[in-house]
């Protein structure tokens, strides 16, 4: 059995992991979630790539 995290291990397989790192380092280095909205659309530009790749992928599937 694992010990990680399941939203870690679904976020390693969007790719998008580092750039959720990033936030979560912002937040703790500011103490305000609004003072980190450039990494926050960073993070969200990538999982709303990563939704699209997916739909893409998966669009002729029945």
């Amino acid at each position: 059995m694992s010990d990680q995290d399941p939203v870690e291990l679904m976020l390693q397989k969007t790719g998008c992991i580092n750039l959720h790192y990033k936030v979560q380092e912002c937040i703790a280095e500011t103490g305000d979630w609004r003072r980190c909205q450039d990494r926050v659309k960073e993070f969200k530009a990538c999982m709303q790539e990563y939704v699209d790749n997916q739909s893409r992928k998966y669009a002729n599937v029945k």
